[in-house]
This record gives structure tokens, sequence and C-alpha cells, in this order.
């Protein structure tokens, strides 16, 4: 028999992640109906809010050699087999495309006795923005007959947890964007239900419904299963290092380390302020013994406020409060009580406010578990500079604060994967990890986000309908990025319907007789600039944008090669042509000659870098003026500048007009948020709303791809071009990984415009070096460079 063959989830000392061994799919799970059912718990309505406890108790003969199951659930789920937890899921997408985890459980099951116990949970009104939802429900399908004992069906039992209720429901922006915070009652929550003894007789029998179908087969299913093709999400602990404040008791971190409990007494009310030194996502865990009637409060916050609601530096804790999204806890009473929340939390700051009765309240531990997508830190960089050691490790946990399930904007607010961020995310996440699994989850969450005039929702997956055209022109650019970086045809081509959909759009909104972009529909954010309204530049509504029409014919570049690629040439001529079109006449339309700048619509009063960086971008700035129109981008300050966000373009620019050089010079707005106490890096000059943002991660890219100068030489990176701009380094270390293995580039400065050092190229890799003027041919292996 065939097999299908995908990424194994494996767990080893409860922490979770996919290692490089394979696991099969039986193929015919893939091709034909389930014989497992949705299952849920009866007497429910179906769409409301619910904590539900699923239990499958059954006997082997021995221990087995694997045991193979595919598991889903409506919202979430996590399961455990005999006590041990294993997995969480299921990965978000929507109901065409409902993922499910495949699980080998061999090495938790034993012989005799077994309990898989499900935990599954529907936040129904409550539920993050990004949450796709039909009904609550369970699946589990054992992949062969061996493991058919599993199935969910009515011989699975189950019970509704009505420990759990919904708060932190005050700002209504949080609730609606990342879901509300959990109150659990530990008197009412069933204690050790996944355990193999657990008496389990009163729970109900699991109603059954649905028949598992995956993806084109059936009909009238509520979930379209198709296989998760991401790994599980990392999880481990993380100790929380110090109290910073504590009120009503005295100021003793001995329990935070594990190794020492903490005794709140009987009626008293206590507040102790935490900092994990850093902004991080994790579940925090808390552990208590005793203190019936107690109240636990645990509040979280990526920096302190002070009165007037301003964070200042986030070091800073005199006169500032904690103000954020919390939990609450009621325990029982009972001994090493465990209290985790449903979904992860962000902070850096952790407050917990205790309010205990007639009985003291002992705290035996706490600490979080990190959480997030498994990327592993392959790529290095250093320098003379050592500052930048800095720059890349917030950067980095930047970018990964950033990614789960899909990629993030924003870990505290909006959770939610937006083009913009993505694009930057993924070469970040392909120059420092040298994963695409979730770039490629991106850019086929966005192709499945269309609407039906053709553009990208801006934000997928979302239940709430969001549409940034431009968004649209930068998913093509992503599926493009990816094109360059990975020989993948099969999985690009896929998407040129989608790209000619997008392309197709925009020349329906072109002014003809300006040929430029003509009034546009939806919100045509391009920054925040505190000079565009909501992020539009001028024009980009009532129509004539300079900014927006050489996105597009940016776009268009990038397409005519795609296109081209796979033999489209009618399409690809068309798309050149109406880039050149486009990018000329905006530029005669629109560029001060005396000011040598281009303007953001065509009456030439409002300026802005955002308008040259892409009249760069394109090529429309002839090449005899280009480095005067950078010069005028880079030091006008009368010019809208651009955030953290277009940076990222400005750097581009800057290498397209071969100054690539003056990046290093353009460091300082990360110093800046270095230097008011930010440990990742923020979504706007301050006042920033979010601290962690993805955008604003680029400079782990552009220390590799622009200091370094390491870049695919042609499609697929079949080749590479090294060129570096050490600006005013001296020296330079750069690891970036390949496909093929670690590129890695050893460079220094000789004499005023020479460079020595070594390049080494994986087996199988060849390409070129580029200092000045002089190109240098190289193969794999070790390549000693040295030019005067």
């Amino acid at each position: 028999m065939n097999r299908i063959l995908l990424p194994t989830i494996a767990l080893l000392f409860n922490t979770f992640f996919a290692n490089a061994q394979l696991t099969t799919i039986n193929p015919t799970l893939l091709k034909k109906q389930w014989p497992a059912n949705w299952i849920s718990c009866p007497g429910i309505s179906q769409r409301e809010y619910g904590v539900y406890h699923f239990r499958k108790s059954f006997n082997l003969d021995k221990k087995p050699d694997n045991f193979i199951i595919h598991i889903s659930a409506d919202n979430r789920y996590r399961l455990w087999v005999n006590g041990s937890p294993v997995c969480s899921g299921p990965a978000r997408g929507d109901l065409y495309n409902w993922f499910f985890e495949t699980v080998d459980l061999s090495s938790y099951l034993q012989q005799g006795r077994n309990t898989i116990a499900v935990m599954v949970w529907n936040l129904a009104i409550y539920a993050p923005t990004a949450q796709a939802s039909s009904r609550t429900g369970l699946i589990v399908q054992g992949d062969q007959s061996a493991q058919a004992v599993v199935n969910t069906d009515e011989t699975w039992k189950v019970v509704r947890d009505e420990a759990y209720t919904v708060c932190a429901l005050e700002d209504g922006s949080y609730h609606r964007e990342v879901g509300a915070g959990d109150h659990v009652k530990g008197s009412v929550y069933p204690w050790d239900w996944q355990q193999v003894n657990y008496p389990d007789e009163k729970w109900l029998a699991a109603t059954a419904s649905y028949n598992g179908l995956t993806f084109g087969n059936g009909s009238g299913n509520m979930w379209i299963l198709v296989p998760r093709t991401i790994p599980l999400m990392e999880e481990r602990q993380q100790r929380i290092p110090l109290i910073r404040r504590a009120a009503g008791i005295a100021n003793d971190a001995d329990f935070l380390t594990g190794k020492k409990s903490l005794t709140i007494p009987a009626n008293k009310k206590v507040s102790i302020l935490m900092d994990q030194t850093f902004n991080t996502v994790a579940y925090p865990e808390l552990i208590t013994s005793n203190g019936k009637g107690a109240l636990v409060k645990i509040t979280y916050a990526e920096a302190l406020k002070d009165t007037a609601e301003e964070k200042g530096n986030r070091n800073d804790i005199e006169g500032r409060t904690i103000m954020g999204t919390y939990d609450e806890y009621e325990p029982d009473g009972g001994h090493n009580r465990l209290f985790r929340p449903l979904w992860f939390r962000t902070y850096r700051y952790m407050q917990l406010d205790i309010t205990t009765k007639d009985e003291p309240l002992v705290i035996e531990d706490l600490y979080g578990r990190y959480t997030g997508y498994p990327f592993e830190e392959k790529g290095s960089f250093s320098s003379n500079d050592t500052s930048l050691k800095k720059i890349w490790e917030v950067g980095w946990r930047t970018a990964r604060l950033c990614a789960g399930e899909t990629y993030f904007d924003c870990p505290y607010y909006e959770q939610l994967q937006y083009i913009g961020d993505t694009r930057i995310q993924a070469l970040v996440s392909l120059y420092v990890a040298g994963d695409d699994r979730l770039m490629r989850k991106a850019i086929n969450d966005f192709y499945n986000s269309r609407v039906p005039e053709g553009l990208t929702q801006s934000r997928y997956p979302s239940t709430e309908l969001q549409i940034i055209p431009p968004f649209s022109l930068y998913w093509i650019s992503m599926v493009y990025d990816y094109y360059m970086h990975r020989k993948d045809d099969i999985f690009i081509e896929k998407y040129l319907t989608g790209m000619a959909g997008v392309l197709d759009w925009y020349e329906k909104n072109i002014d003809r007789k300006k040929q430029m972009l003509g009034p546009m529909k939806w919100w045509n954010f391009a920054d925040w600039n505190t000079a565009f309204d909501g992020g539009r530049p001028d024009g980009a509504d009532d129509g004539n944008s300079s900014v927006i029409t050489l996105q597009y014919a940016y776009t268009l570049q990038q397409a005519t090669i795609l296109f081209s690629h796979f033999g489209k040439t009618a399409m690809a001529a068309h798309y050149s042509a109406l880039a050149n079109s486009l990018a000329a006449h905006t530029y005669q339309l629109c560029f001060n000659p005396v000011k040598n700048e281009m303007a953001n619509t065509p009456d030439k009063n409002k300026f802005s870098q955002h308008a040259g960086i892409m009249a760069v971008l394109t090529g429309a700035i002839p090449a005899t003026k280009i480095k005067t129109v950078m010069q005028q981008i880079l030091y006008d300050t009368s010019l809208s500048q651009a955030t953290f966000y277009y940076r990222f373009y400005l750097t581009q620019a800057l290498k397209k007009a071969g100054m690539a050089d003056v990046y290093y010079s353009q460091l300082k707005p990360w110093r800046d948020m270095l230097a008011i106490g930010l440990t990742t890096f923020a979504e706007n000059p301050e006042p920033s709303r979010s601290d962690c943002h993805a955008w604003s991660s680029s400079p782990d890219y552009d220390f590799l791809a622009t200091i370094c100068g390491i870049m695919p030489g042609s499609a697929g990176f079949a080749t590479v071009k090294i060129q570096p701009a050490l600006g005013e380094l001296t020296s330079v270390n750069g690891s970036m990984p390949h496909p093929l293995g670690n590129i890695l580039v050893s460079l220094k400065r000789k004499n005023v415009n020479g460079i020595e050092g070594v390049v080494t190229l994986p087996a199988g890799l060849n390409g070129s070096f580029v200092w000045k003027n002089k190109t240098i041919s190289l193969t794999s292996g070790i390549h000693t460079i040295e030019i005067n």
C-alpha cells in the first residue's frame, strides 16, 4: 500500500515540537469518509461558550510499537494520554481548511488499561478574531484498524466543566481580538480527570454527528479536514526571575525558583508584581495548596503605565501601575492544584493580587511555559560594533513572539496574520531559521481569504472582513520572495490565478487619462505615518496616489518575472508594459525636479519618503538622478517620514540605488527603542500601543541580506550573490541557512576601499562575490577573499 508521509509530532520532557522523523497517514482517510464521528456534549447549545472534558478508556494486550491517531476539535483541544499532556491544536485555519494533527501515542500507552482524555473549548462570542468556528466538536480517528478503538463515537464519555466562566472583558478591543480571560472556580473543577483511574461512571455518553470528511470528499460537511502542515508549537518552562514590588507581604522571590513555597496568611490582601525582564508569550502555570475561598487574580502587561496611561521607560515601575488582561482563579483548598489559562498570555510584567479567606494559601510554584512556532536560530551575525548584538537578539525575540500557528502582527493585542507584517516576518524566518513552512502556510492562508472581486483579505484567518488592497499586492510580493528563495514550482504555480485576480482589480481602477490609479475602495493603508490619515497616503482613496500607483507598478514587475517563468508570456508582457507606463506617467506627473523629490499626488503639494522609496524601487527615477533623490529621501526632514514598518522598503531602495552602505547609519530608531527599555521592537515610534510588532524585526533580515549582502543570485536560490555593505563597520561575521547548508561570511575592511576574509558555500551552491566594481566567482567550498 502507498503511504502518505507527514512530519511526525513527538513529545520529549513535556516539550512540544516536530522532529525530523516521518509519520504515516493512511491514504484512504484522505479519499473517503472517516469512520470516526464528530462528537459533542448532549444537551448543550452547540454554538455557546463552554469547556468540555472527553474520555475514552480501552485495554491493550501489550504496549504497541506505534499507535497513530488523527485529531481535531472546534474551537480548540488539549490532549492527554494516561495523564501525560501530548499536544494541543488544531492549527488555525478556516472551515474550508480545518486542520487535524497526526500523533503517534505509542510512547504514552501501556499494557492493560489506557485512557485518552481531551479538553475541548468553544469560546463562542468571546473567541479571538482569528478563530473560525462552526460548533462545539471533537474528532479522533485511528490511522488503521488496530487504532480504531479510539475512533470518536457514542462510547466516548463527556462532561461540561462548570468551573469556567469568562472575565477581563473591560477592555472590549482586547477581548474582541484575542479572547477573554478565564475565571476558574476550583471547587467545581473535576480534578485529575485526565488520569486512568478517574471515576467517570456518571459522565454522559457523547453525542455523535457528522463523520469526518477530508478535502474534496462528501457533502454537507461542517469542517473540511486537511492535514496539519506545520509542526506543533514549542512549549518549555520559563522561570520568572524578579519581584519588583510587593504589598501586604515581604518581598521574597524564592518561591519563583520552584524550590520553596510562599504562604499567604488567612484573611489577607496581597499584591506581588513580577518582572520577566523581557517580553514573552507563555502559558502561566500557578500551583497552589489550601487557600479555600481565596481569589487569585493574575494580570499581564507588556509595560506599566503612569497616571496619564503612558508607558515611558519600560524598566520603570515608580508611580506606575499594571493595566491589562487578566485571569482569575478560586482555589478549592486541595493540594498541588495547577491553574493554567486556555490560551497563552503575553507579558513582561505579571501581577498577583490575592485575597485569602479563613485558610492560608500556599503558592507551591509559579512559572511560564513559553510557547510559539518552534523556529531554531540557525543564522547568526556579529560585528566590531557589539551593540548590534542586542538589536539582533531583540529582533529575533520579536519575530519569535509574533509566530505561532500563524504569523501574528503582535502577540498582546490582535494576534492576527496581516500580509504587510507577514512578508517581512517570512524573510526573517528564511534568513535566521531557514524554515519556510509557516511562510508556505501563510501564502496559502491569504490565497484562501480572497473575496469575489479578486482581492485577498488583509489579515487571515479572521472572522471579521478587512480589505487593505495594497496588502493584496504585498501578498504577490510574498509569493515572489518565496520564488526567489525556494525551488518549488508546483507550490507557486497554483497561486497565479489569485495573483492575476489582484492585478486585474487594480487595472480596473486605473485613471486612463493620467495613467495612475484613480479612486479606490476599501482601506488603502500604506504606513502609520502621522501625515497619512488613517495610514492612507494622499490620493489613495480619491485618486492619483503616487505611493500606491508605484507599489502597483513594483508588484507588476515581480509578477512579470513569475508569469514569464511559468510560460505565460502574453500576460507577462502585458504586466511589464503596464508597469513601465504607470511608473513613467507617475514620475512625469509627480516628480519635482527642483526639490528632486516625488510628491504624493500630481498636485505636488505634499511629499513623503514613501513616494520616493517606491519611485526608486520601480526604477521610475532615472539612473542619473537616483542617488540625488535618495539623499533627499534620507535627509530632508520635511518629508513625511517612514515608520519602522516602511523602513524595510527604505532599505530595499538603498540597495536598488547602490547605496546599501548607508543602511548601518539608519539604525537609530532601533537603538532608540532599546534606550527606553524595550525588549521587543514596537509597532510605532512612541507612544506605541504594541510593544512587540513583527514588522519591526527587519534588522534580523537586513544584517544578513544587506550588511553581509547574502542574497539569491537567481530564482530558487539556485545561486548566491554576496555583496556586502559594511558602512562604517570594520568587520562582520554572518551565517545564513540555505537549503543546501549554511552560507558563511567572515569579512574585514582592508585599508580604505579594500576587503578581505573568508566565504564558505555549501556543497552544490555556486555564486559570486561583489565588492565595489569587482566580482569574484564562487563555487561550493571555502574561498579566501582579498580585494584592494
